[in-house]
């Protein structure tokens, strides 16, 4: 018996220590949390020690957890409401408003970020040669030069492309799959002056060698032999087709 309360302590410590390091692996706790369940298991090992020891008697901890159990029960309901209120304190001090009333999700290429009042959407580029850039910074052409890069990153695509549907919603119209590299085969159709204008990167007004510049320097960057997609080189084409016979 005595062998088993020398040990015991021992025992117990090795087994919180144990449990403590489970517990903060499965839910990744940070360091003000894991300060707090340091504290508690510390307490509560000190308690249980002390019982193994002969040093507290049960039925001195007996009738205070029991108050306790029983007071707790009987206000779970403003108890909640309590906690509810605390954490809403917590996340509305500063910034915490801009936070709770914003969504963000990264990729490897974009970190965007949607406004849940407004809907407006917005991201940053993470690398590339747009790295750093805001997308609302950047143009049409720049827009799908780098949908282009990042078009083996299906998540970062996805993001793009629900980006350019809201602030540029005719860019994909007409055509086929929605994601990874497409085929638009009605992409001359579905064109119009302004979108035409706004992949070649041009003014209204531009003149046919303007044009057929432009058109050069995008399918140097973009067309499929060099690593672009079809899509984008069709939709290059189709705003230079289209551009073209309204001048002529």
């Amino acid at each position: 018996m005595f062998i088993f309360r020398l040990l015991a302590p021992l025992l117990l410590a090795v087994l919180a220590y144990w449990g403590l390091v489970r517990i903060q692996r499965k839910y990744a706790l940070n360091q003000q949390q894991f300060r707090w369940l340091i504290v508690i298991t510390a307490v509560l090992l000190v308690v249980l020690i002390l019982i193994v020891m002969g040093r507290l008697p049960i039925q001195a901890l007996a009738a205070p957890a029991i108050f306790i159990l029983t007071f707790a029960l009987r206000n779970a309901h403003w108890l909640l409401q309590l906690t509810s209120w605390l954490r809403g304190r917590r996340t509305s001090g500063p910034g915490g408003g801009r936070r709770s009333g914003r969504s963000s999700v990264n990729t490897d290429w974009l970190a965007m970020e949607l406004a849940h009042s407004t809907g407006q959407m917005d991201g940053t580029v993470l690398k590339g040669m747009f790295q750093g850039q805001r997308l609302s910074a950047l143009t049409l052409t720049e827009l799908l030069e780098l949908a282009q890069a990042c078009q083996h990153d299906a998540d970062s695509l996805q993001l793009l492309e629900a980006y350019l549907e809201r602030v540029h919603p005719g860019w994909q119209e007409n055509a086929g799959a929605a994601h990874g590299a497409r085929e638009d085969s009605s992409a001359e159709g579905s064109m119009n002056e302004t979108l035409a204008l706004e992949i070649l990167g041009l003014s209204p007004g531009a003149t046919e060698d303007q044009i057929v510049a432009a058109h050069r320097r995008l399918m140097q960057k973009l067309h499929p032999d060099r690593g672009g997609s079809d899509y984008l080189a069709q939709r290059i084409n189709a705003a230079r087709d289209f551009l073209l016979s309204r001048i002529g």
